[in-house]
């Protein structure tokens, strides 16, 4: 069996989850509702306080998505809990970031400033002009929005300029050298 797929997943209090038909899991929270269709294939059962993910066979299919389907739920439980944050940091001569509104104003060097609109369900807050947080209740969601935000610029390897994670360690290439 899965050792992450058949663990039982706990559900605090001020939470509830509801499972219809076509295994569309729906979770509402302190922080707001979630729901997502999961794998028709995976039995999801709710016993008392808690939800018991099951496979009906060992193919290897069913098996990868035992664990798939358990670590969703826990996911969605956790995110409308207590929420998930991902920090960026911008770095570099000149580089910054700024809030219009719903809209981020990103400064990196370009000729033009990089604007990128809030999406639904996500925020981003500002600490200082350099530290950018981005904040919301789906794991995926949030992921994805720290992504794109990354990838208006890269950080390089020379001088560690562009947006990077906060806990992202950027391997550093020494540069070129002169003749003498």
């Amino acid at each position: 069996m899965s050792r992450i797929g058949r663990m039982p997943i706990a559900i605090p209090a001020g939470v509830t989850v509801e499972i219809a038909e076509n295994n569309k899991v729906t979770v509402k929270g302190p922080k707001g509702t979630l729901e997502r269709v999961l794998p028709a294939e995976m039995d999801i059962k709710q016993e008392g306080s808690e939800i018991v993910v099951s496979r009906p066979n060992d193919l290897k299919k069913m098996k990868s998505l035992h664990g798939l389907t358990r670590t969703l739920i826990h996911n969605m439980i956790i995110g409308v809990t207590e929420g998930y944050e991902k920090k960026l940091e911008v770095n570099g001569v000149g580089y910054r970031a700024q809030k219009q509104g719903k809209k981020l104003v990103l400064s990196l060097g370009y000729s033009h400033p990089v604007e990128m609109e809030d999406p639904e369900g996500i925020e981003t807050v500002l600490d200082g002009t350099n530290i950018i947080i981005v904040k919301g209740i789906s794991k995926e969601a949030v992921g994805q929005y720290a992504a794109e935000i990354r990838a208006k610029r890269a950080p390089e390897p020379y001088k560690g300029k562009g947006i990077k994670y906060a806990d992202e360690v950027i391997r550093r290439k020494v540069g070129k050298t002169g003749k003498k």
